[in-house]
């Protein structure tokens, strides 16, 4: 481990057993000299380093410089915080992978002194191509990916008890931001997916025997399912709340109709003594108020039991129970 360039913060250049080596760079101004060194030491990063300063999000790309030996390079964005705060924020690795040249630029230092460990240390010794290096430290980027899935998971679960105890109506919120922060995660996630593509299609054959490829390959099936298990997890709460929404509004429409049909005979009582007028039956009689509220309550009821006969009253008018889920 040597310091070459003193314009950039950190500079490694790491040789490993495979005889291939890692220029692991951390620039403070992505448009420094320290890119035209670069480019000078090594002309086959000419288009690479043209293009660093100008990716927004994401960026992959294989070339065959000389129409055999692939070149990778591009941009993975991910994120070493385990919560999602600000879906804007997020961290960017820069790299170049050759046959025995791996370049990274801004590798954030928590995952540096990850990959400085032991373990990792003798992962990179095993690897027999640059490239063999790059799958290494992308299964460690993806680490991260896991602790933000697990924190995630904890949350989904704490709204589904939440849902299943009193499905209150902010309830629907907590699950949409949820979704959006599952949402982050997976574009995240589709930049490592792009480079595992660009891989397969630079060395084709070559990869199938390569022990940190397949490690790679089963990390990312291993969180593609994770992905698509939370999606329709997410996909059936937002169903059932759908449902019990529906559920609800139904009951809700159908109690107001019948309480209306009870108290129509009532409505139509209350206009009919009510108008102005001096000939109304036994409006000036001792037993007249009785006996309209008596013939009043006599239809009112007579029409709730025709109702409850033909079974359109159902349970809509009892009281729910403290245990019920709706």
């Amino acid at each position: 481990m040597q310091n070459e360039i003193t314009n950039a913060s950190v500079n490694n250049v790491l040789s490993f057993a495979g005889h291939w080596q890692w220029y692991d760079i951390c620039l403070n101004d992505i448009n420094c000299e320290m890119l035209q060194q670069l480019q000078e030491q090594f002309p086959i990063m000419e288009e690479w380093i043209s293009v660093i300063p100008k990716i927004g999000e994401n960026y992959m790309s294989v070339r065959f410089p000389n129409g055999v030996d692939a070149v990778i390079f591009g941009t993975l964005p991910y994120s070493i915080k385990d919560e999602v705060t600000d879906s804007g924020y997020m961290d960017r690795l820069h790299f170049f992978v050759q046959s025995n040249i791996l370049v990274t630029i801004n590798l954030d230092q928590n995952t540096r002194e990850i990959m400085a460990t032991e373990e990792r240390t003798a992962m990179l010794h095993q690897c027999q191509h640059a490239v063999e290096g790059m799958f290494v430290l992308t299964r460690t980027l993806l680490h991260y990916f896991h602790l933000g899935l697990d924190l995630f998971e904890v949350n989904l679960r704490e709204i589904e008890r939440a849902m299943e105890m009193n499905n209150e109506r902010n309830l629907m919120d907590k699950i949409l931001s949820s979704r959006f922060v599952l949402l982050y995660w997976s574009n995240m996630f589709t930049p490592f997916e792009e480079f595992l593509a660009a891989s397969k299609e630079g060395y084709l054959d070559k990869l199938e025997k390569s022990r940190s490829f397949m490690q790679l390959v089963h990390r990312m099936e291993r969180m593609d399912r994770a992905f698509r298990h939370y999606e329709n997890e997410i996909d059936t709460l937002i169903a059932i709340d759908d449902a019990v929404s529906a559920f609800r509004g139904n009951e809700i429409m159908k109690t107001l109709t019948i309480l209306t049909a009870i108290f129509t005979p009532a409505t139509v009582v209350g206009a009919i003594w009510g108008m102005n007028f001096d000939n109304l039956p036994a409006i000036k009689t001792p037993w007249g108020f009785i006996g309209v509220m008596l013939g009043t309550f006599l239809f009112s009821g007579g029409m709730y039991w025709w109702m409850h006969r033909k079974g359109w009253t159902g349970d809509l008018l009892s009281v729910k129970t403290k245990n019920s889920k709706i």
